[in-house]
């Protein structure tokens, strides 16, 4: 099973189409109103309405309340659901839709997040402390132990120079970046997108890489 690939912070309705042309999987919709990379529903939906069929459009919450992600659900066409805050089970869980639990791998435990979690589509784990949003650009140490219970996504400090030993080490389901394929927070650069999809695929073919969670 290849790793899946997710470009996380798009903010252009051009730059969603650039990265699933690449060969992205999925896009981020950042709806955390103090990242660099939010956009409003009324932006989500034009960079939805932009992309090739097939690509999975993926909302990004922290800490926010239910109502709130209610009142975007209801105006923007979401597919998955991505919670990087302190939430806990019930609140990931009651507006029906799969969804996404972060961990925040400085100082985090995926295992405990993974026992408050069970019905999580999958973790993603990411290289900032627990409690700090996304998108720093950090990198975490591969080499821990990962809960085999849920499908992993490594996030983090990837790029193209960096993402095939991650995929070596972690045989993860996904790999999700974004500040490394970026002009400046928030839009894409086309050069390094692509070399970050083409390293992906790459070492696809020559290591026969297989998810085993």
């Amino acid at each position: 099973m290849r790793a899946r690939i997710k470009i996380c912070g798009v903010m252009r309705p051009e730059d969603g189409v650039l990265v699933a042309e690449a060969g992205a999987d999925a896009i981020g919709l950042v709806f955390y109103e103090r990242s660099p990379r939010y956009v409003s529903p009324e932006r989500a939906n034009e960079i939805i309405e932009a992309l090739p069929p097939l690509v999975t459009a993926v909302g990004l919450f922290m800490d926010a309340a239910p109502d709130k992600v209610k009142d975007i659900l209801g105006q923007v066409p979401l597919d998955l659901l991505q919670f990087h805050g302190a939430e806990s089970a019930a609140d990931c869980e009651r507006h029906g839709r799969r969804y996404i639990k972060a961990v925040g791998m400085a100082g985090g435990d995926p295992w405990a997040v993974a026992k408050r979690h069970p019905q999580a589509h999958a973790l993603l784990l990411d290289g900032h402390a627990p409690g700090a949003a996304g998108g720093s650009g950090q990198a975490f140490n591969w080499s821990q132990a990962l809960p085999s219970s849920h499908r992993i996504i490594i996030a983090g400090g990837l790029g193209a120079g960096n993402v095939a030993e991650a995929i070596r080490q972690t045989h993860p389901w996904g790999v999700d970046c974004s500040s490394a394929v970026e002009s400046s927070p928030g839009v894409k650069n086309g050069r390094k997108v692509a070399a970050f999809c083409e390293e992906v695929h790459r070492v696809e073919r020559h290591t026969g890489h297989r998810f085993t969670g």
